[in-house]
């Protein structure tokens, strides 16, 4: 039992490192190596090994003592920046500092095993209800179960309070956000928007002067061109593209969701609502069209129109997978960035070339989010229908 709390400390501590929490992870980390020794050392201690119990008490000590005393100064480094946080992860601390104490004792032979019980007891009550209250606040995203308000708290400078955001961040779950937003982006503004896959700088498309200025953002070469989002299919039903019956079955089945579709250019874009950007998307003969699978930049769509889009990161660098990425890095070169926290996947949309779909079929441009192996399937199943 030792060994497995051991093996879920070390989970939780890559966890906390890939949300960029390098405090939780250390801590984390740190709890996993005291559970592993100590766990360990018991194990070994109460089975045969070799032939003969392992015996750390005729001589032996010198080493384990010196590691759980070190274990005893860095937890309690860890106890003072706990106590900054909330008072479940104070307790946390310091009822390891106390299996920290137990182990100890077990080295010099002097553990009561009362006191071993109790403090494990207490270990297993404080970690089933932190890990119960983490993932039920996390999964609500409000406090059903509390984890305590902090008893030190670090007072910033009012230089420091004071400091703006290099930009406009509203929360993405408001309404006066999204619409903050909305006028930002309906005036030529560009912004930092959430979508399905990663964040993305967007555009008004009936403002040419702001699509030309995401090029400028991202220092993007001109000869790549932008795609457009819409919110619903019905809309670019309405615009009356010359489009084949294969081709709309396909969309039917990629639409809403991580796969663009690259499909012939012409007027028929200015009544979708493309206006004035129309040189300034796309190619000269073919356009992008992708439909999001994310309520809130749905909504966003149907208060602005059809929206320019790229990734919100410079030319040749990683995408931004969430809202403080996007701020640190092109923040102070936009007028908003609508702030949704981490994004759902990791990398960019699949691109699909759909302009000859009838012909030769489709290719894939671009393999992101959707496997290319899954598209072809999505094309055949409609191909045969």
């Amino acid at each position: 039992l030792i060994l497995i709390g051991g093996f879920v400390q070390l989970l939780a501590g890559f966890l906390a490192f890939r949300k960029y929490d390098h405090l939780g992870g250390a801590a984390f980390l740190t709890f996993s190596a005291l559970w592993s020794s100590y766990g360990i050392t018991r194990v070994l201690c109460a089975a045969p090994v070799s032939g003969h119990l392992l015996d750390i008490g005729a001589g032996n000590t010198e080493g384990f003592t010196a590691g759980s005393v070190a274990f005893l100064v860095l937890n309690a480094f860890l106890i003072i920046l706990a106590s900054s946080f909330n008072l479940v992860l104070l307790c946390l601390t310091l009822a390891m500092e106390l299996l920290t104490i137990c182990f100890l004792l077990f080295t010099l032979e002097s553990l009561p095993l009362p006191f071993e019980i109790v403090v494990l007891s207490i270990l297993s009550i404080i970690c089933f209800y932190g890990a119960t209250a983490s993932l039920a606040n996390c999964s609500f995203g409000k406090d059903l179960l509390m984890m305590g308000p902090p008893l030190l708290t670090v007072q910033s400078s009012k230089k420091d309070r004071e400091d703006p955001l290099p930009c406009v961040c509203p929360r993405s779950h408001l309404t006066s956000g999204l619409r903050t937003i909305a006028e930002l982006l309906n005036t030529g503004a560009v912004c930092g928007v959430p979508t399905d896959t990663v964040y993305a700088l967007a555009a008004s498309c009936k403002h040419p002067e702001a699509i030309e200025k995401v090029y400028r953002i991202k220092d993007r070469p001109q000869e790549k061109p932008i795609c457009i989002f819409i919110s619903n299919l019905d809309q670019l039903r309405a615009a009356a593209p010359p489009i084949s019956p294969l081709l709309w079955e396909f969309m039917e089945n990629v639409y809403p969701g991580g796969i663009g579709c690259i499909i012939r250019k012409g007027e028929w874009l200015k009544k979708l609502g493309v206006g004035a950007g129309y040189s300034r998307v796309g190619t000269q003969d073919s356009i992008m069209i992708r439909v999001p699978d994310l309520t809130v930049l749905v909504h966003l769509i149907d208060m602005t129109g059809p929206l320019a889009i790229t990734s919100a990161n410079p030319s040749g660098e990683v995408d931004s997978t969430h809202h403080d990425m996007v701020i640190s890095r092109l923040g102070h070169k936009l007028e908003g960035v609508l702030c949704d926290g981490e994004s759902d996947e990791v990398v960019a949309s699949t691109v699909v070339n759909c302009t000859k779909i009838d012909e030769s079929g489709i290719t894939i441009v671009r393999e992101g989010c959707i496997p290319a192996g899954k598209v072809m399937q999505i094309f055949e199943k409609v191909k045969n229908r």
